[in-house]
Formats: structure tokens, C-alpha cells, sequence
């Protein structure tokens, strides 16, 4: 069992963020001592993870406690309704910089900005992709999002000769 200060040090969060989850209704303790100590146990340990793992995914209070509450279903939507968010949120922000470069008149910045596929790679690699996992990863976003795969790859200025094999794949 965990008392608020050791579970924040574990998890290398404050005190208070522990107390505001709490505050929120996210995360309860086991129980309390006569001296009022709050002691976490597994399933706090469990929950507490999941929390910090949704706010990097950079859900909203309200949706982790959603999630937290939901079964695997609707944690499934939550979940695609925000990834459709940050997709509209990427697309607003490609339109901006798009805007800005026509008013700077450098259209080179774009280029030098974005993510290419050498540098999609490099990052697939760093977080530990193998070049069958890559080739997974294309065939299942193919099968189940074809126009959105065309249009990932596009975005990656690949020629259309090496979409295609990609796609085939």
C-alpha cells in the first residue's frame, strides 16, 4: 500500500495532481486511516496508470473519466472521437501554415517543416519498429482506411510510383 506521497514519487507527479484526480472523481484510495492518511493499492496503482497514459494521449478530464467508467466499447469511441479531433486539429494547422507561407511568399518552409518519409522512418524506428512491423502497419492501415492511407502517404511526398508498391503491399 501507497500513501499519496510515495504514489507521487512512483509515478513522478505532486501531491496535489494526486489530490486533484481525486478532487475529480478519477481516482479514489483503498481507504483512509484513523489519521486521515490515504492508502493506494493495486487497483489504484492500475487506475492511476491508465489515467496518466489518457492525458498523454491528451484527453480531457471529462473523457478519462468517461473512459474510466466505460466498458472496452465505448472507451473505443471516446477514443476514435478523439482521434478524428486531432486529425481536424492537424488538418486546421497544415491549412494555417499553408496560409502563412502564401503570405511570406516562401514556399520552400513548407518543405523544410514537414514530416517526410525518411524522417516518418526514423521515427517509426525510434519507437522500435522493425521493417515487418512497418509493412504490418501499412497493410492494416490499408485494410482498414484506404483513402486516409493514400492521403497519409501523400502527405509524406512520396511519389506515386512508390505509393502504389506500398499500398500493394
Amino acid at each position: 500500500m501507497f500513501t499519496v506521497t510515495q504514489l507521487a514519487k512512483q509515478f513522478a507527479i505532486s501531491r496535489t495532481t494526486i489530490l486533484y484526480y481525486e478532487k475529480e472523481k478519477l481516482l479514489a484510495p483503498a481507504y483512509r486511516s484513523e489519521n486521515g492518511y490515504r492508502w493506494y493499492g493495486e487497483k489504484e496503482i492500475l487506475r492511476i496508470k491508465a489515467i496518466i497514459s489518457y492525458q498523454s494521449y491528451g484527453l480531457s478530464i471529462a473523457s478519462i473519466r468517461t473512459l474510466l467508467a466505460q466498458n472496452d466499447k465505448s472507451q473505443s469511441q471516446i477514443l476514435k472521437d478523439h482521434f478524428n479531433e486531432l486529425e481536424q486539429e492537424i488538418q486546421n494547422l497544415k491549412a494555417q501554415q499553408k496560409a502563412i507561407v502564401l503570405l511570406l511568399q516562401t514556399p520552400n518552409l513548407i518543405e523544410e517543416k514537414m514530416v517526410n518519409k525518411e524522417r516518418w522512418v526514423e521515427i517509426m524506428v525510434a519507437a522500435g519498429f522493425s521493417e515487418d512491423d512497418m509493412i504490418r502497419w501499412h497493410q492494416k492501415f490499408e485494410q482498414l482506411e484506404p483513402q486516409e492511407h493514400q492521403k497519409f502517404l501523400e502527405s509524406l511526398a512520396i511519389s506515386q510510383q512508390e505509393i502504389t508498391k506500398i499500398r500493394a503491399l
